[in-house]
């Protein structure tokens, strides 16, 4: 039963983790987030970054709150692991 929650767990991190990746490639992009994709994949990560965006992690025009996620997700994941097993 713990090995399932922790497999699942997992795939939820990594398919965030690369909802985010693309989400900050758009940005790459003129009006990407315009289009039908941007607008799916804007859907989907703005609710979770809306909450790290109010902790203003922006230093010298950079925004690191994709990368405060990613490393939050993957801190969850190694608790997750330590606790379980």
């Amino acid at each position: 039963m713990f090995i399932l929650l922790y497999v699942i767990w997992a795939r939820v991190v990594n398919l965030v983790e690369i909802l985010l990746v693309i989400y900050a490639l758009l940005s790459w992009f003129p009006g990407a987030y315009d289009t039908a994709f941007g607008k799916t994949i804007r859907q989907i990560v703005q609710p979770i970054l809306a909450p790290f965006r109010r902790l203003n992690l922006v230093f010298a025009g950079i925004d690191f709150s994709i990368i405060a996620i990613i490393l939050l997700l993957n801190f969850s994941l190694s608790i997750l692991k330590v606790v379980l097993f």
